[in-house]
């Protein structure tokens, strides 16, 4: 089995900075892509950043020049450095890992944009 455990949720104000950290722990050979999506109040989950085993990474276009997703393979974490938060980034944020044919999911962690 797989545990993804995120951290660095919490209340910014407009403008304002925060990162978040994932590490996944378990049964991990031969990890994919790692990334992050969130869940706003009343709408579905979506991607906001994925990078791959070769570094090669994906942006949701409204977080694109802001936001900046890396990895350390050594480590099995994933990060995502947030800046210029806006209101509208206000969401569940969850960690995301694929392995072969697998899907894991962190618990989400709460990013609330708000003056």
């Amino acid at each position: 089995q797989v545990q993804l455990v995120e951290s660095g949720g919490g209340l910014v104000q407009p403008g304002g900075s925060l990162r978040l950290s994932c590490a996944a722990s378990g049964r991990i050979f031969a990890i994919n892509t790692m990334g992050w999506y969130r869940q706003p109040p009343g709408k579905q989950r979506e991607l906001v950043a994925t990078i791959d085993n070769n570094g090669f990474t994906n942006y949701a276009y409204s977080v694109k020049g802001r936001f900046t997703v890396s990895r350390d393979n050594a480590k099995n974490t994933v990060h995502l450095q947030m800046n210029s938060l806006r209101p509208e980034d206000t969401a569940v944020y969850y960690c995301h890992m694929s392995q072969e044919l697998s899907n894991y999911w962190g618990q989400g962690t709460q990013v609330t944009v708000s003056s």
